[in-house]
């Protein structure tokens, strides 16, 4: 090929405008005249993320702006298309997603469909989702992943997520460890299967997860500096994405593991404590250090085992089994037949997930924290 019919192409949607620290949800509406916003505009929210942060964001924009809520509950295709048609019916010419995962997830997602910028204003951070161009929407078959927009600006206030439970905040934290054998599983499909690969993804979302096992015995304590800790990562996680054009660089077999457990026994565990537990056990299969990854979820304080997860050990199995199956398009460590289940006993065992194992250190008493909705 002679070098003037070079003609690969890639677009890459980033977040243009990110403020992240104390009491910063009070620079909404300046963020809002910096990104040349029109003067009607939605509020994506929830009951109780309207009251954590929601009607702080309407006190604050409806000095300069008119903007209307909206109330919204799970992420579903049905929600999405509801804000789309207020969207239309208010001609509304911004959204500000106010909240945890799903309000995020529908606010992106009726971003794209409706051509109207966002803002991610997350009142908690259970994943890394709140800065990426992807979105998770639950169906009759479990959730699904789809390619939606990044937020154009984000709004990350460490007042207000240090207040939700600390719950959520462990389990972003898993979820951007997880990145470490979501990695592995494509430089394995980049070997196996010639898969397009990012170095910038790659080494973006390695860096979010190093620094959080680097520092995740800093985490648990601390207080709302931990959050501060924390968010940069978590931030680097969801961009990672977007430089990907895919969720690869932070999604392998053990969001494939969260998967199956989401269809099988939805509400047991957050999405990132499950995708937590599967990359102890994915690494294990990579031959890497899973116990690198399982003593940081543990300093985190976050779930390493079965029980902590809520589930029983043949739950854990039959999840472990069923792994494969549920993106086929995607090449992992599990391949294209996945595991017996003696051999999923096995490394789940092995790795202290399930049975008489137990983890390097006494097991630690999660007790019952009584936890509100992460949306």
């Amino acid at each position: 090929m002679k070098l003037d019919e070079f003609v690969k192409f890639k677009e890459m949607d980033f977040p243009r405008s990110v403020l992240l620290g104390h009491d910063a949800i009070l620079r909404v509406a300046d963020l809002c005249k910096s990104l040349h916003f029109g003067k009607t505009g939605i509020i994506v929210t929830g009951e109780e993320t309207y009251r954590a942060a929601g009607k702080t964001v309407e006190d604050l924009v409806s000095e300069k702006y008119d903007v209307n809520v909206v109330n919204v509950g799970n992420a579903t295709i049905e929600n999405v298309n509801a804000v789309c048609s207020t969207v239309k019916e208010q001609k509304a010419k911004f959204i500000l997603a106010v909240g945890g995962g799903s309000k995020i997830d529908i606010a992106k997602m009726a971003a794209k469909k409706a051509n109207v910028p966002y803002v991610s204003i997350p009142t908690s951070v259970a994943h890394d989702g709140i800065a990426s161009d992807r979105a998770s929407l639950k169906s009759d078959t479990g959730a699904v992943s789809m390619s939606a927009v990044s937020p154009t600006g984000l709004i990350a206030d460490t007042k207000i997520i240090h207040a939700a439970p600390y719950r959520y905040l462990a389990s972003g934290c898993a979820d951007v460890i997880s990145n470490l054998t979501a990695l592995m599983d494509w430089e394995l499909a980049r070997s196996c299967k010639n898969e397009e690969f990012s170095s910038s993804a790659y080494f973006l979302a390695k860096y979010a997860a190093d620094n959080l096992i680097d520092n995740s015995k800093q985490i648990k304590e601390g207080g709302e500096e931990r959050v501060w800790r924390v968010m940069r990562p978590i931030i680097a996680s969801g961009i990672s994405m977007c430089a990907a054009g895919s969720s690869r660089p932070t999604s392998g077999s053990e969001h494939m593991f969260s998967h199956v457990l989401d269809m099988k026994h939805l509400g047991t565990g957050l999405h990132g404590e499950q995708c937590g537990v599967g990359a102890i056990m994915m690494m294990y299969l990579h031959g890497g250090d899973w116990r690198r990854i399982q003593d940081a979820l543990w300093n985190i304080g976050a779930p390493i085992t079965a029980s902590d997860l809520g589930l029983t050990d043949d739950e854990v199995v039959e999840a472990l089994t069923e792994s494969h199956s549920i993106r086929p398009d995607r090449y992992t460590i599990l391949g294209e037949n996945g595991l017996t289940k003696k051999a999923a006993a096995s490394v789940a065992k092995k790795t202290g997930v399930i049975g008489a194992h137990k983890p390097p250190r006494a097991p630690r008493q999660r007790g019952k924290t009584t936890v509100g909705s992460e949306d």
